[in-house]
């Protein structure tokens, strides 16, 4: 198969293409589903240093999975490439409203102070299950992208100029202005 980038993803999918800044990639996608099963914890952490973003779920009706968020984001911190992993947390099951146990609010308020976009999901409507990708896919195209960009210009000797130019790119995708 002939793509431009390959980008593992932890958690299920398809290869296509993407679409940033009216620029076109060809993707090889490849996202990984370990269940959350305590069994697989081991051998997740082999998948850890492959995966370049990761879709960390939680469930809506079940507190024990929210208090555990904490505990994965460590695990992802200590076994991944990056100290900063790309991280996308997604309450599932906001299908079964009559049964969520997650407060909206409670989980938007976590995700903030840990800095990570925040959706609900649910399998059975696939609600946000698409945006979910697309917003982590978007996250490790521009972690990838200054990377590159940084290295080229450092490589011309213009380290200072190109810390200031990717800071500012930075400030200007954080702004909704």
């Amino acid at each position: 198969m002939d793509y431009d980038y390959l980008i593992k993803l932890l958690c299920v999918g398809d290869s296509g293409i993407y679409q940033q800044n009216g620029r076109q990639h060809r993707i090889h996608l490849q996202l990984w589903d370990t269940a959350g099963q305590e069994r697989f914890r081991s051998l997740t952490t082999a998948f850890y240093r492959d995966a370049m973003g990761f879709l960390l779920l939680f469930d809506l009706t079940n507190e024990a999975s929210f208090l555990e968020v904490r505990n994965w984001i460590e695990q992802l911190k200590t076994h991944s490439l990056s100290e900063d992993p790309d991280i996308v947390l997604c309450g599932h099951k906001c299908d079964l409203q009559e049964k969520r146990l997650v407060n909206q609010n409670r989980a938007r308020d976590f995700a903030k102070n840990y800095n990570l976009p925040y959706l609900e999901t649910s399998a059975k409507t696939g609600q946000n299950i698409d945006r979910a990708i697309e917003l982590l896919l978007d996250k490790v195209m521009y972690r990838m992208e200054t990377s590159v960009e940084y290295a080229m210009l450092c490589a011309s000797g213009r380290r200072r100029q190109s810390l200031q130019k990717l800071q500012a790119k930075q400030d200007h995708k954080l702004c909704s202005c």
